[in-house]
């Protein structure tokens, strides 16, 4: 199994490409079940999730092409995907596949609206918590769906196509988001979403359906408004800059010390977490190219957190600002309220020689005058990353092991790290 070996302690100078973001890429791969023209996909993250997406989606008949891969050397664009869904072969997920990636449990919402018809396995539980599947289901018999669960599957049905409906989420949920968007783009009459998810993804996949013919109103506000159409046709969209990539990036820079440009990357996708490393003591400024960032010499200083949805900050930046927190002078506090079991890289932090301790779902951390390299774990995708940077700000040499995660969300870290003066590489099995 890989590896990633970093020896601590050099500053990073000089500019990270953000790539497309993966947490809008998915949804949009998906949205190609919706119709059978081609979707051709620009600035697509070159990752461990999109590949099994790619495989996921050719069990139901989804033929996909690659175009304009990524250099190791200089990366300057993403890949182009064109998905083809014109037969859908097969209508169910089979649990080998949607146990790999929860994400694509969200295709029970085009099948469903274009097939009259889905069966997907339930996904289970993950590292972060349960994150169950009910919202996801009510929305669907919200617009008409004939739902029961037998085996570990969702049988879901509507042999009269998806009827328009009001759809009230008890709590935000970007995925049911997603999917009741997309099973409604197809349904007959208008679908009113209350209580949506307003991530910038959200607004990413309604624009993309949008270009495919779609009638959407409201994406990225509390309430969406759907009119479904009959069919929906070809079109050709860019995946937004990763908003995660590049809060990660900049708290790398953060934690070492030393001034980096974030080509492609958007200020107004995460403000919050930039106002954030602004309080922390670090200099945050906008340009024609992207975001630099910088920290020369100045102390960094302690905040206090709570995650929340957007607009708020993001529960998957949590992990990356406790890392950065652990050298700032003073205690800061983290409150996680999105995910109830997303601690898990507190352990592998304080084998660094961090200093936090655990009260529920809040976190103290007392800052620490260094950290020291060590042997650490991964246990999922934004914890793996916050110990890189962990690795990055301390003293030694620093292992991190199970770096599959990382594989997941995080294209050419490696090289892009490099690339700005760190010594980080990773270690073939």
């Amino acid at each position: 199994m890989d590896c990633i070996r970093i020896r601590g302690g050099n500053r990073l100078n000089g500019t990270i490409p953000i790539s497309g973001a993966k947490n809008a890429t998915l949804p949009l791969m998906i949205a190609s079940l919706l119709s059978r023209e081609t979707l051709t996909l620009k600035n697509v993250p070159n990752l461990a999730d999109v590949s099994l997406l790619k495989r996921i989606l050719g069990n139901h008949g989804v033929d996909h092409t690659v175009r304009g891969k990524r250099s190791t050397h200089e990366v300057v664009a993403g890949e182009t995907v064109e998905l083809s869904a014109r037969e859908i072969v097969d209508t169910t997920a089979p649990y080998e596949l949607v146990s790999r990636m929860r994400a694509s449990f969200w295709v029970i919402g085009p099948l469903l609206a274009r097939m009259g018809e889905a069966r997907v396995s339930l996904p289970g539980g993950c590292a972060i918590g349960t994150r169950p599947v009910d919202f996801y289901l009510h929305g669907l018999q919200a617009l008409g769906a004939e739902l029961s669960v037998e085996g570990g599957y969702v049988e879901a049905r509507a042999p009269k196509g998806l009827v328009g409906g009001r759809v009230i989420f008890p709590r935000v949920s970007v995925g049911a988001t997603h999917t009741v968007m997309m099973a409604a783009a197809l349904a007959k009459g208008e679908t009113v979403i209350e209580n949506a998810a307003r991530e910038p993804e959200v607004v990413d996949v309604a624009e993309c359906l949008m270009k495919m013919g779609a009638q959407i109103e409201g994406a990225g506000t509390r309430e969406i408004h759907i009119e479904g159409v009959p069919s929906l046709s070809a079109a050709e969209h860019s995946v937004l800059p990763d908003r995660i990539e590049t809060g990660t990036y900049a708290m790398a820079v953060a934690a070492t010390g030393g001034e980096v440009t974030l080509t492609g990357a958007r200020p107004d996708l995460l403000r919050a977490a930039l106002d954030t490393l602004v309080d922390a003591g670090i200099e945050i400024a906008e340009t024609n190219e992207g975001i630099r960032v910088a920290r020369n010499g100045g102390p960094l200083k302690a905040v206090e957190v709570t995650t929340q949805p957007f607009p708020g900050f993001p529960t998957d930046l949590q992990a990356q600002l406790m890392a950065l927190m652990a050298r700032a002078e003073g205690t800061s506090h983290i409150t996680e309220t999105i995910f109830e079991n997303r601690f898990m890289h507190v352990q592998e932090l304080s084998r660094l020689g961090a200093d936090i301790r655990l009260d529920g779902q809040t976190a103290t951390i007392r800052g620490v005058e260094k950290l020291t390299g060590a042997q650490v774990m991964a246990t999922d995708l934004r914890a793996s990353v916050s110990l890189v940077i962990g690795g990055l700000a301390a003293e030694g040499e620093t292992t991190v092991n199970r770096v599959y995660h990382l594989d997941r969300g995080f294209e050419l870290l490696e090289e892009k790290l490099s690339a700005c003066g760190a010594e980080i590489e990773r270690v073939r099995a």
